[in-house]
Formats: structure tokens, C-alpha cells, sequence
């Protein structure tokens, strides 16, 4: 029987009562699937169901084949090796014991010579160098993420079940798991961010408040898909706005003949040509049409009505965010950053930058890149002022501000709107709310607490109150893209497209640096172990 899996309708609340999943139907075969959907809608808990890591609390989920699941981040126990991550642990140290000959008969009667090989070959798919005895604490994070990648490969399961696989890694750990993917030819679910990684999957099944919809195809092609969606919305809003005002007008024409017809009998009446009781009759009938014309015309303004608000809100679920910004007037030819002869780090002796000198001038748009340990993070704090240089110097000649992962330069335990109030002191009241507005807070969303906000909306108020009052000349963001969902990061690209200033860009997201215009590239030698 082929490998599948099966939702049946499937019903899944959040421990708080909000629920995630109403009858949900969503079936996989054999191919790669790419999941995606707004942050909190749902995309990790569907790969717990399908897992069994929880349970429905009703309906089914059929599984028919093997699973293997990779989770957004890799745990580390201590003493914890490769090997530990594989499950081979006890089958290397038979052969480590047989290497000395302290093997028993049946130990090496049931040895796996070709363990390593396969061991090896697995790492090697992923880009890893690695041996199977080495402890996962001594990997970063990306090379935990690579090994635990190599780890599902070797068992060979019918379906990879993969969140975020792409995070934390740098450009070689991306390009080296995009590969694998693109070559795997069994069945996958991918919950993914990386429009890269998903230009190389089958299908898209996208979740969202109001249910499922698959898409065949890669991203490109889902993209095409929301475009056609996005202009018969449009389209069903403008037929509904005509629809809204033909009611009032035939509304107001009907209101109209109603009264001529009432005005001519009150002159026939004035006559004295009609019998009283005919009078009241008439009266009655017209009291009655008139009536009736009101209720049904109420009926028809309320449908009309209610068609053109679901255009309206299907719109803004498909349109993506557009942003204007107030210019930061930054000339052309001033240089807003200079470094010379940098060299700095945490460990005296130990440097992670080397030597550097690089300047940016005017509005230039520049991606830092390199391996993960080449030192990015550390030379945006130099940049900053939060770490100071050993040998060399720094010079900043305008005013800049800088987002990291955490937005850190926003209160949590205060809303949005009193954010933007603290760090645009000079703003008004209309100016803060216009402000917020271009970056979809409006009105009450403006009072949420920062602390409720998800990573999305965090990042999207961050760059609200950097930029929505009047911008600094330079802005520098640390993998801003980072647990974001899609939605999230085309609003964060409209916002940094809409700016004029100077950009310094920690990011391995490629379609997010191509997206925002980056002009020049700054890549860093390797200075540690890469990701």
C-alpha cells in the first residue's frame, strides 16, 4: 500500500479555548508539501496530530508508513553525541569494541560493518563534516539543526515531517538542505517561511482562519494562484459596491413613487370624490405596501451590504501591505558609516573580527553575509556601540536605529501606541495613529500590550515606530526574518522598500534580500564553526 496520511475531520483547540482546527479534512501522498499560514493558525499543531505527539479531540488521523519528524530546534542533553541523535550509539560502540577485539561472537555476528559508511553518507548529504562521536554541545545551532537532518535521512522514513528546517542555518547549511529536499522523492510535509526552499516542493497547502486550501505546484505558482484570487476579489468588490448602490436606488424610487401615488389620493380625497369608507381602506393599503417596500428594501441594502464587507476582508487577507514613508533626506555622497582596521571580540586573544575597513555611503543597501560564527551579530554590535573595538575604529555620522531578533528597543509591558509616543517624543497624537495605521495597526490594535504580540506583528511595530514618524538616516536589522511567517515578511519588505535611508542587513533569507533591493554585499571570512 502506498505511504499516506489522513486527517479526518479533525477538531483541535488551544489550551486557552481558541480553537485551531473545526472538521478539518487534509490528506498527503508521496510528494513534498509545503505548509504555510499566518503565525498561530495552526501549522506546528497539524504536524504534532499527524505525529502523535497530541491527540485530536475529534476525528482521526490514518498514517500508513513511516514518519520522521524534525523539530524547529534540536534539544541537547548532556554528553549527548551524533551518534546519540542517529540511535546508533550502542551499534558504533560493537564496532569500536571489535576494532580491539573485545567483541563477543554475537556482537560481531550481528555488526553492521557498513554503519559508518552509511553514517557518513547521511552527514555528507547535508554538508556536514562531522564524526559520529562528536558531542552535539560542541556544534552551533545550525550544525545541530544539519546533524538531526542527516539523522532522519538515514533511517530512510516514508515521510519527513520538517518545521522550519532552513532556520538558524547559513547559506551553505540552506543550500545543502534545499538540495536534499529538492531530491527526496518520498512524502514530506514542510512547514516553511523559506520561499526558496519551497520553489522546490510539489504542492502548497495553505492554513488559515477560516479552514485549508491546496494549491499544485511550487511557490511561484501559489503566488500566481493568490494573484488570480486577489483580482476576482476585487473584482466581486466592485460588483457588490455597483449591487449596494443600485438597492439605494431603486430604494429611493420606490420611497418616491410611493409618495406620488399617496399625494394623489390625498388630492382625490380633498375633492370629495371618494366614500369615506373607501378612504381608509385606501389608506390602510398604502400604509401596508409601504411597509412591506421598507422591509424588503432593508433585506436587499443588508445582503448588498454584507457581500461588499466579505470582499472587502477577503481583500485585505490577500492584499499585501503597501507603505509610504516620510523621506529621511539623506544626501547621496555622505558617508553614514565608517570602519578602519577592525579588530575586536569577547575572549581577549581570541578575535572574531579580523582586521576589517568597509564604509557605507549615502543610501546604500548592504547584506552582511557569512557562515554562522564569522562574526555578523558581533560586528553589528560594533556598529552599535554595544561592543567596543580592540584595534581600530568605528565612526557612525548619523542617527540610526537597530532591530534586533527581540526588538528589544520596545517596552513589553506597554502597547504599541505608547511605544511610538516614547520614541518619536516630537509626534503627535494624529501623527502616531496615521503612523501605526500604514503598518495595519489601526485603531484598537494600535492599544495592544507589546507582550501579546507574535513575532510578526513584533517586528512589523517595531519598524512602526522607527520609521513611522521621522526615519533615521541608517537602519540595521539582525536576521529580521527569523520565525516570521510569509504574510509577516511581505509587510516587513513593503516597509523596508518604502525607505530611503541607508540598510545594514544581517540575513541569509535570499528571496528577502533580492526583494528589498540590496546593493552590495559584504561577506565575512569564517571565524568559528559554520552552521
Amino acid at each position: 500500500m502506498p505511504a499516506s496520511i489522513t486527517l479526518s475531520q479533525i477538531s483541535w483547540a488551544a489550551p486557552d479555548g481558541r480553537p485551531l482546527f473545526s472538521d478539518l479534512d487534509l490528506s498527503f501522498g508521496t510528494e513534498r508539501t509545503g505548509l504555510v499560514g499566518r503565525n498561530g493558525v495552526g501549522k506546528t499543531t497539524l504536524l504534532k496530530l499527524v505525529s502523535g505527539e497530541i491527540q485530536p479531540q475529534s476525528g482521526t488521523v490514518s498514517v500508513s508508513g513511516s514518519l520522521g519528524l524534525l523539530r524547529q530546534s534540536v534539544q541537547v542533553a548532556p554528553h549527548e553525541t551524533v551518534a546519540d541523535l542517529f540511535g546508533v550509539a550502542g551499534a558504533l560502540a560493537v564496532l569500536r569494541r571489535a576494532e580491539t577485539g573485545e567483541a563477543t561472537a554475537d556482537e560481531l555476528a550481528a555488526a553492521d560493518w557498513m554503519l559508518e559508511a552509511r553514517i557518513a553518507a547521511a552527514l555528507n548529504r547535508t554538508g556536514l563534516d562531522v564524526e559520529p562521536e562528536t558531542p552535539l554541545a560542541a556544534l552551533s545551532g545550525g550544525q545541530r539543526t544539519r546533524a538531526g537532518f542527516a539523522a532522519l535521512i538515514f533511517r530512510e522514513p516514508d515521510f519527513l515531517l520538517l518545521d522550519e528546517p532552513t532556520n538558524n542555518l547559513d547559506r551553505d547549511g540552506r543550500k545543502a538542505v534545499i538540495a536534499l529536499i529538492s531530491d527526496w522523492r518520498a512524502g514530506a510535509i514542510i512547514v516553511s517561511h523559506d520561499r526558496e526552499l519551497l520553489e522546490s516542493v510539489d504542492a502548497i497547502v495553505e492554513l488559515t482562519s477560516l479552514g485549508v486550501k491546496r494549491y499544485g505546484g511550487h511557490w511561484s505558482h501559489y503566488r500566481e494562484h493568490k494573484a488570480l484570487e486577489l483580482a476576482a476579489a476585487r473584482q466581486d468588490l466592485a460588483d457588490a459596491e455597483k449591487r449596494v448602490a443600485e438597492v439605494a436606488r431603486k430604494a429611493q424610487a420606490t420611497v418616491e413613487r410611493q409618495a406620488h401615488r399617496d399625494s394623489a389620493g390625498r388630492k382625490m380625497a380633498a375633492k370629495g370624490g371618494i366614500p369615506r369608507i373607501m378612504l381608509g381602506g385606501m389608506k390602510e393599503r398604502s400604509e401596508t405596501t409601504g411597509g412591506g417596500n421598507a422591509r424588503l428594501a432593508e433585506r436587499r441594502r443588508a445582503d448588498a451590504l454584507e457581500a461588499a464587507t466579505a470582499a472587502r476582508e477577503k481583500i485585505e487577507i490577500l492584499q499585501p501591505l503597501s507603505v509610504s514613508l516620510p523621506p529621511t533626506g539623506l544626501p547621496t555622497s555622505k558617508i553614514v558609516l565608517k570602519m578602519d582596521s577592525v579588530t575586536s571580540g569577547y575572549r581577549p586573544g581570541n578575535p572574531v573580527i579580523r582586521d576589517l575597513s568597509f564604509d557605507v555611503t549615502g543610501p546604500e543597501r548592504i547584506a552582511v553575509t557569512g557562515r554562522n560564527g564569522s562574526g555578523k551579530t558581533t560586528l553589528l554590535s560594533l556598529v552599535t556601540g554595544e561592543l567596543m573595538p580592540w584595534a581600530g575604529k568605528v565612526g557612525v555620522m548619523t542617527a540610526f536605529a537597530m532591530l534586533d531578533q527581540k526588538v528589544s528597543l520596545l517596552d513589553p509591558l506597554t502597547s504599541i501606541r505608547d511605544n511610538f509616543r516614547r520614541i518619536n517624543p516630537q509626534a503627535d497624537e494624529n501623527t502616531c495613529r496615521a503612523a501605526l495605521a500604514r503598518f495595519m495597526f489601526r485603531a484598537d490594535a494600535a492599544l495592544q500590550a507589546v507582550s501579546t504580540l507574535s513575532g510578526g506583528q513584533l517586528l512589523r511595530a517595531g519598524l512602526a515606530c522607527v520609521l513611522g514618524s521621522v526615519p533615521p538616516p541608517l537602519l540595521i536589522l539582525d536576521e529580521p526574518t527569523n520565525h516570521l511567517d510569509i504574510d509577516s515578511i511581505s509587510a516587513v519588505e513593503a516597509g523596508l522598500c518604502a525607505y530611503d535611508g541607508a540598510l545594514l542587513v544581517v540575513s541569509h533569507d535570499k528571496a528577502f534580500l533580492e526583494n528589498i533591493g540590496i546593493t552590495r554585499r559584504l561577506e565575512l571570512p569564517a571565524a568559528g564553526p559554520a552552521g
